[in-house]
C-alpha cells in the first residue's frame, strides 16, 4: 500500500485541484509533495546529530519537466532542474536540512536578504551548539555572520567584492600570494592574492587570528579551512547522481520524489554504518535495501497472482478462435496456444519451448 499512498500525493486527485493551481489564490506550487518532503526532512533532522562542520549550498536536481520554478544554472553539470537549498554534514555527507526553491517568497522578513533567511532557516535546528557553517559567495554577508554569532555559531565563507559592506581595499591588487587581514569586532576578513589579477576574500568568525602556512603559496588558515569544508553539498550531490533512481518523467512532482529517494538512500547508509558499527559499500547497501523493501510487495504480488489466475477448462484441443493472451505482463497478443501447467492462453512472446509453458510456470 505504500506505493499507492505515495502515488496519491504525486498527482492531482481530480480536475478541481488542477484548476485551483491556476488561480491566484490557489495552493502553493509544492501542493502535491509537501507531506512527503516535510516528513523526510523532519526525520532526517531527528535521526542524526551532525558534527562541528556543516556546509550550506544549492543542489540542482536535473529535470526539464514543465514547472513554474525550474532553474537554469550554468555552473552545474545539468543546466536545467529544480533547485534545493541544502545543509549537509561535511564528514559524512548526511543531508541535514533542505528547502525547495519555489520562486519569490513573500513570507520572508522585510529587510532581510534571501540568502541570510535561507541560511538561518537551514541552520535553525543546529544553532547554539558551537558549530561552524561554510557558505559560498551567494550566502556570506556581514549581517549573517553577526546573526549566527549571536546564536553561538561561526561562519567561514567567500565574499564577493561588490558587496556594500566590503572595504575599497578589496578592489586593489597586491603582490601574488600576499595576505591582508581586516577585523571588525569578532569578524575577520582575509584578502588573499591568489592570482596576479584576482584575489579571494574570506569572511570568518571562527578565526580571530589568521596565520599562513610555510608552502610556496603561503595559504592563510581561513582559506585552507574553507577549501576543506566547502564541498559538503557538492559531494552529496555527486553521490546521489552515482546511484540514482532518476528516470523518465513528465511531471515535476515525480522529479521531487526521485530526489527524496536519492537523498534518503545516502542518509540511510550513514545511519546504518554508525548504528551497526559496520563498514559496507553504498552500492551493496542500496542493493540490500531494495531487496528488503521489495520482498513484501513481491510476496503479496505473487500471492495475488495465484489467486487471480483464470484457469481454462481442460480441453484436448486448443480453442478454434484466437483469443487474447492471459499472462499478466503481455501487451494483448492473440493466440490459440494453452500453457500445459496453468491452462491459460499464452502467446509466443510469453511462452517457452515445447512442451508449451508460460513464462510464469
Amino acid at each position: 500500500m505504500e506505493h499507492q499512498w505515495c502515488g496519491s500525493h504525486l498527482a492531482a486527485a481530480n480536475k478541481k485541484k488542477v484548476e485551483d493551481r491556476k488561480t491566484v489564490g490557489g495552493p502553493p506550487p509544492l501542493t502535491f509533495t509537501p507531506e512527503i518532503f516535510d516528513k523526510f526532512v523532519k526525520n532526517s533532522i531527528a535521526s542524526y546529530t551532525p558534527g562541528e562542520k556543516i556546509t550550506v549550498d544549492e543542489q540542482l536536481f536535473p529535470t526539464k519537466s514543465r514547472c513554474p520554478f525550474t532553474q537554469y544554472m550554468a555552473n552545474k553539470p545539468d543546466k536545467f532542474g529544480i533547485k534545493f537549498w541544502v545543509a549537509a554534514d561535511v564528514e559524512t555527507k548526511y543531508m541535514l536540512n533542505a528547502i525547495p526553491y519555489l520562486g519569490k517568497d513573500d513570507s520572508s522578513p522585510a529587510g532581510q536578504r534571501l540568502s541570510d533567511n535561507i541560511v538561518m532557516r537551514l541552520m535553525e535546528p543546529f544553532l547554539g551548539e558551537g558549530r561552524n557553517v561554510t557558505t559560498g559567495n551567494f550566502f556570506t554577508s556581514l549581517a549573517l555572520a553577526n546573526d549566527l554569532l549571536a546564536d553561538k555559531t561561526t561562519i567561514v565563507g567567500t565574499m564577493s567584492k561588490n558587496r556594500r559592506e566590503m572595504p575599497p581595499c578589496t578592489q586593489a591588487q597586491s603582490e601574488r600570494y600576499s595576505t591582508k587581514v581586516l577585523r571588525a569586532g569578532k569578524v575577520t576578513l582575509t584578502i588573499y592574492q591568489a592570482k596576479p589579477k584576482r584575489n579571494v576574500c574570506i569572511l570568518s568568525t571562527m578565526h580571530q587570528t589568521v596565520s599562513t602556512d610555510n608552502g610556496a603559496k603561503k595559504l592563510p588558515e581561513t582559506l585552507s579551512h574553507y577549501n576543506s569544508t566547502k564541498a559538503g553539498v557538492d559531494d552529496m550531490d555527486n553521490m546521489a547522481r552515482l546511484y540514482s533512481v532518476n528516470g523518465g518523467k513528465c511531471r515535476w512532482p515525480v522529479a521531487v520524489f526521485y530526489n527524496i529517494l536519492d537523498l534518503a538512500a545516502i542518509n540511510a547508509h550513514v545511519l546504518y554504518k554508525q548504528c551497526m558499527n559496520v563498514t559496507i559499500s553504498r552500492r551493496k547497501f542500496i542493493l540490500e535495501l531494495v531487496k528488503e523493501l521489495c520482498a513484501h510487495h513481491k510476496m503479496a504480488r505473487a500471492t495475488g497472482a495465484i489467486a487471480r489466475k483464470r484457469l481454462l477448462p481442460e480441453t484436448p484441443s486448443p480453442p478454434a478462435k484466437r483469443r487474447q493472451c492471459q499472462i499478466g505482463r503481455c501487451s494483448g497478443n492473440k493466440t490459440c496456444d494453452i500453457c500445459q501447467t496453468c491452462k491459460r492462453l499464452v502467446c509466443g512472446k510469453c511462452s517457452k519451448n515445447a512442451p508449451k509453458l508460460c513464462s510464469e510456470c
